[in-house]
């Protein structure tokens, strides 16, 4: 009998945020629906694929490094994502321009363009026996395909694109304006993660609030209802698939929005996690306008007072940008006193970075990068001061803490994440030995935790 070929193997980097990871897991998903195998080595992999990131420069820096690590390490590189999608000084892309060695460039989500330039560089691998059959493989999530995360949580991107012209970012650029999944599709998608065994779904997309405005909320169709496509119904459905399967529900990327106000019933009730990640970037009017953001921020402190009155429990995450071009010190004074009053739990800056192609570059104003770093550097400085008081306020009260380690089955202790903790980029808890001898802790499993104290930007809990 002959022995079958062996699949094609293909190696895989991905880079940038979740909404990038949600693309490079479904060409993953394609890869290994079409017989291709995954390789964690680039060296001896008969493809490799480069997912990349291009919003600001650093990115753009670490996605060129990568090519050039796979190019040396294996020579047969194929590049998508948002670093694809700039244009080069010879009408190429700007990643042609660095390597011209790469066999494809794609821009983001392209994971049909990526797929055949993946048949032509290896074709695909065929048995006529199997290619009909599923592969029952434990990364198969049903409706939901490989994921990249740990099997306890997972990204649920509903929809791509941006309606909005910020002047410091190019994204629509990149990928396009708003384009929302069917509402019955997503959905589907967020069952079959939850029966897969996902206690954490992360909701992303580029304006996670504008769900549904492309639509013009039309009317879809789910478990044989009707369901109107639009973020709070999409929230309840999901509420309702959550408490089912005793998981959680986050939300991020969330414009302020009047409408928003209607979610927050739902996380008092314990629907959908009482957390909230808005990009504000900053507080000031006139530093908004230049900026171009869908909201002016006059009325932010007062929303942010009528959401925590309506959900005590609340937490808030945002980003901001210190320095942009024309902020004068005033201004920027606004936003420490924003961060003051505003009582952001968690927040992120950034030094403002001009981006190829933005339309910033331009504004009159432009600040030396000292000032601008000097500025993150005391911006960050109040924002851990307020981070502080909110985590030694915690010190005393029980929490449930979904587990993100555990060796050993906890019996030394382990680390895991509140509600008020989104992975890899808010704190966490650190896990003390049990003090039962019977007791455990498991990756991906809720474990009941007394917070003991506060460590940093971390608390440490005693399980319970």
């Amino acid at each position: 009998m002959r022995q079958p070929t062996p699949a094609p193997t293909v190696g895989f980097i991905s880079l940038g945020c979740p909404k990038a990871l949600t693309d490079s897991e479904l060409i993953v998903t394609q890869l290994r629906a079409e017989g291709y195998e995954t390789s964690k080595r680039l060296e001896g992999a008969d493809l490799v694929i480069v997912n990349t990131c291009g919003f600001i420069d650093e990115a753009v820096k670490e996605s060129l490094d990568a090519i050039g690590e796979a190019l040396a390490e294996n020579g047969r590189v194929i590049v998508t994502g948002c670093l694809g999608a700039k244009p080069g000084q010879h009408g190429g892309t700007l990643v042609q321009d660095v390597h011209p060695k790469v066999l494809a460039v794609t821009g983001p989500h392209a994971t049909q363009e990526v797929m055949d330039a993946v048949h032509r560089a290896v074709p695909k691998p065929h048995d006529p026996f199997i290619d009909l059959v599923p592969e029952a493989r434990a990364e198969f999530r049903g409706a939901a395909g490989i994921k990249l995360t740990p099997r306890h949580y997972a990204y649920l991107k509903i929809s791509e694109g941006c309606n909005h012209r910020c002047s410091f970012c190019i994204i629509p650029s990149m990928r396009g304006d708003l384009v929302s999944r069917p509402i019955g599709e997503v959905l589907t998608e967020a069952r079959a993660l939850f029966e897969s065994g996902v206690k954490e779904l992360l909701i992303v997309s580029q304006d996670t609030s504008a769900y549904g405005v492309d639509l013009k909320y039309r009317t879809g169709f789910w478990d044989g209802r009707p369901i109107k496509t639009r973020l709070f119904e999409l929230c309840e459905a999901l509420g309702e698939l959550a408490h089912e399967h005793k998981a959680w529900v986050r939300l991020h990327y969330v414009y302020p929005y009047p409408h928003i106000d209607q979610l927050l019933p739902l996380m008092a009730a314990g629907r959908i996690l009482p957390y909230l990640d808005v990009p504000f970037q900053h507080s000031h009017p006139d530093v908004l306008a230049r900026m171009k953001r869908p909201a002016s921020g006059e009325r932010n402190l007062e929303r942010l007072a009528a959401w925590r009155k309506a959900c005590p429990e609340l937490v808030v995450r945002s980003t901001f940008i210190a320095g942009f071009p024309g902020e004068t010190e005033a201004e920027f004074e606004h936003l420490l006193d924003f961060m003051r009053e505003a009582q952001i739990d968690r927040a992120g800056c950034f030094a403002y970075s001009p981006v190829a192609g933005a339309a910033a570059n331009e504004l009159p104003g432009q600040l030396p990068q000292a000032l601008r770093e000097e500025r993150r550097a005391r911006f960050m400085a109040v924002a851990e001061e307020v981070s502080v008081r909110k985590l030694q306020a915690r010190v005393g009260a029980t929490m449930q803490v979904l587990v993100d380690h555990a060796p050993a089955l906890g019996r030394k202790g382990g680390r895991g994440r509140s509600y008020a903790d989104a992975p890899e980029i808010d704190s966490v808890v650190h896990l003390l030995a049990p003090e039962k001898a019977s007791k455990t802790l498991k990756v991906g499993e809720f474990t009941r935790a007394r917070i003991v104290a506060a460590q940093g930007h971390d608390l440490v809990g005693q399980p319970i």
